[in-house]
């Protein structure tokens, strides 16, 4: 069983891991074209635009301004999401979203819902990597990252 000083230097290394996740991908989105930023991505219906507002969501919003949001969406996370990606993709010009990434990155303690820091590097990992496949760029996971964001897989029971 893990101890409680082994999980915080996991955590620790997790959260060095999230931050590196983010400037890489605030770095990736400063060189997009104007129109780059309107190629469809490989999220359904958004395009590079809605992935990097999603991104930075968490770096732009405030706790009681993203509280409200769920309850707009009647509880459904992923109507939530969308909506507000659609939106602040709309209204945010495209390097200040990456700008957002980048500030945010180093400090700011955003976790998914459920399953904390390494939820959300999955998060990040699985986001940073539309982009640059987006874009025909050539973006590589290091395998210690990799590694540790797959042993984290368990398949579901058939």
């Amino acid at each position: 069983m893990e101890n409680a000083t082994s999980r915080k230097g996991r955590n620790a290394k997790v959260r060095a891991w999230v931050t590196a996740e983010r400037h890489e991908l605030a770095d990736l989105l400063d060189g997009p074209r104007d129109d780059q930023w309107d190629d469809p991505s490989l999220c359904a219906g958004w395009r590079v635009r809605e992935v990097a507002a999603h991104m930075s969501m968490g770096f732009r919003r405030s706790l009681p301004a993203t509280l409200g949001e769920p309850a707009r969406a009647r509880g459904n996370l992923h109507r939530m999401t969308d909506r507000v990606a659609r939106r602040d993709a709309a209204v945010h010009f495209t390097a200040g979203l990456a700008a957002f990434l980048r500030e945010g990155a180093p400090h700011h303690p955003w976790t998914p819902p459920v399953g904390g820091y390494a939820a959300a590097f999955g998060h990040d990992v699985v986001h940073g990597l539309d982009t640059p496949v987006t874009l025909g760029l050539d973006r590589r996971v290091p395998k210690e990252r990799l590694r540790v964001l797959l042993d984290g897989i368990r398949p579901k029971a058939a």
